[in-house]
């Protein structure tokens, strides 16, 4: 039997292999770690029901938010900038996907986001 140590996403296995069996046939691997239990994120502030809007401005990629861009209330054209992530140290703006009225913004600077968390709202 053989013995590796295997680091997968930042956790340890060991793994032991018998050698000589068949393909396919593989020796019991050690216990599975169970899966970090993601942190709970803290509630966002929801935004009154009059100052949502009908579109949703979402993150299309997990990052940090460097900057808001557009402030509530705001006239944007499609493709004008609302917020700016970065993500894997590239600076990632976060666009109008039409004309419009911002009519919230669900993030503050310094936020951490996940792809497709709603970043402000449009009308």
């Amino acid at each position: 039997m053989k013995t590796y140590t295997i680091t997968v996403n930042g956790n340890v296995y060991n793994v032991t292999v018998e050698e000589g069996t068949t393909a396919g046939a593989a020796a019991p691997a050690a216990p599975k770690a169970a899966p970090k239990a993601a942190p709970a994120a803290a509630p966002k502030a929801a935004a009154p029901a009059a100052a949502e809007g009908a579109v949703t401005v979402t993150a299309s990629v997990p990052g940090k938010v460097l900057k808001i861009e557009a402030s509530v209330g705001q006239a944007v054209k499609a493709g004008d900038s609302i917020v700016l992530l970065e993500a894997m140290k590239m600076e990632i703006p976060v666009v109008a996907p039409q004309d419009g009225t911002v009519a919230s913004i669900n993030v503050a600077a310094g936020d951490t986001v996940e792809n497709g968390d709603v970043l402000a709202t449009m009308n």
